[in-house]
């Protein structure tokens, strides 16, 4: 499917959806959902970066995920640092620069050490900036945004929207655009409650594993037929 590059949306969000049901479907165990999910992670993301989004933001552990079994918390970390390890060339290829959001402080110490090194290895890189939430809850980023302002002295009537946003984990993470949910289900589930106040939303019944490049194609193109008001109306609306 061709997708006209013009009115693109700058920042992407998707929450990945559907893998353990996927699995489920077909007979196999979660882990096998996961790592089926991974695989179409990285398609989309190449879509993305070949269409020249600049950035796309990729639901991959929440701070709720930690009430699942410990097996399957141990396989996803050791998903996650694989990847890490595994991907620097395709990185490079497609030169995507990877940041992280959410409280680091808690992964396992090889989690932290692959993400500090990933970051840092391809900083330089001037393509799509791919934002992995590992540990991540909404409410949790504001929480901890405040704490730190807090922790500056900073006087409350310099508190803004500005400094607020400032005090997050990606101080300067555009506003989300295009927020994309698989597998059903109608709800943000903490994710990006601050920079998705004014996201398109997309909803879709396609669990994760089977969510293709056409379909996130689709959902571009969607998105840019939708009319993006933030608030306000458009000439000739007053009198409708």
């Amino acid at each position: 499917m061709a997708v006209d590059k013009n009115n693109l949306p700058t920042h992407v969000a998707v929450i990945m959806d559907g893998n353990g049901r996927w699995a489920a479907r077909q007979n196999k165990i979660r882990s096998n959902g996961h790592a089926a999910g991974l695989t179409r992670a990285k398609e989309v993301v190449g879509a993305a970066a070949e269409l020249g989004i600049p950035y796309i933001t990729l639901y991959i552990f929440s701070t709720e995920n930690w009430k699942r079994t410990e097996e399957e918390v141990g396989y996803l970390m050791g998903l996650i640092c694989k990847h890490l390890r595994a991907e620097f060339d395709f990185y490079k290829k497609n030169s995507i620069r990877l940041l992280h959001i959410g409280d680091s402080s808690r992964l396992p110490k090889d989690v932290q050490t692959d993400l500090h090194t990933a970051i840092a290895e391809t900083a330089a890189f001037t393509g799509t900036t791919l934002v992995m939430a590992i540990n991540y809850g909404g409410r949790d980023e504001i929480v901890r945004g405040v704490k730190q302002l807090v922790a500056n002295n900073t006087a409350a009537c310099n508190i803004t929207e500005q400094t607020i946003a400032s005090s997050f984990d990606v101080p300067n993470l555009p506003d989300v655009d295009l927020l994309i949910r698989t597998g059903g289900e109608k709800r943000l589930s903490n994710f990006l409650l601050w920079h998705a106040s004014y996201a398109e939303l997309l909803f879709t019944d396609t669990l994760w594993p089977d969510y293709t490049v056409e379909e996130f194609y689709a959902d571009i193109e969607k998105f840019k037929n939708r009319s993006r008001r933030f608030g306000a109306i458009q000439y000739g609306e007053a009198h409708e």
